[in-house]
């Protein structure tokens, strides 16, 4: 990839297929100066021989914007969400685009605390409802998931998936659907005692219903 006008790109990445050779980005690109990060969206048409710049995802940030995750709402929607750190406030902001990731205008914080930060994961569940899961890492350090009804524009409470975690290192979780409906999401973990092993592990959850 191309550092697209940046001094650096850290992709981290998270994707939409729009079709045959045609794919959307989702990176982290280093800031005007040099540090950590600023989230954007590029573009192939050509299967990945070229690249583009589509936009930068909300104005350039004082702390950092970086590992953002993608849904794709309708044809011309997107709804991305950003692991955000300003100052001692480590949080995930939401951006929505109406004209397929040509622009940004930001929602909201659905989750206002991730104690030390953690990136997000989102899906579209089948019914319609979006689904964010997240490691928290503070005590008690854990896996957690929210759900919007209304495209991201409000979010449920914290829903807990386990909170068994025996250190800060959790989280970075990537999330599938199932046909029989029941959410997997696998993410990394480290278990309590003395001997605080790390590894990666998984949840299968049943959504509560809307």
């Amino acid at each position: 990839l191309p550092n697209f006008g940046a001094p650096g790109i850290a992709p981290r990445t998270d994707y939409i297929v729009n079709g045959v050779g045609d794919c959307m980005l989702f990176i982290t690109a280093a800031k005007t100066n040099g540090e950590e990060g600023r989230p954007l969206c590029v573009r192939t048409t050509d299967a990945g021989k070229t690249w583009e710049l589509v936009s930068w995802i909300g104005p350039e940030p004082e702390g950092f914007g970086i590992m953002p995750a993608s849904v794709r709402l309708s044809e011309r929607e997107i709804l991305v969400t950003v692991r955000r750190r300003e100052g001692p406030r480590r949080f995930i902001s939401a951006y929505i685009s109406n004209d397929n990731g040509q622009s940004w205008d930001y929602l909201n914080d659905p989750v206002s605390d991730t104690a030390e930060g953690n990136s997000p994961a989102m899906i579209r569940l089948a019914d319609g409802r979006i689904c964010l899961i997240y490691g928290y890492r503070g005590e008690p350090f854990s896996i957690r998931a929210k759900l919007s009804s209304d495209a991201g524009r409000s979010w449920s409470e914290d829903i807990v998936l386990r909170d068994d975690g025996g250190s800060r290192d959790v989280g970075y979780p990537r999330v599938v659907q199932r046909s029989d409906g029941k959410v997997v999401v696998v993410y990394y973990f480290s278990r309590k005692g003395s001997d605080p092993e790390r590894y990666i592990a998984a949840t299968i959850w049943n959504p509560p219903s809307s």
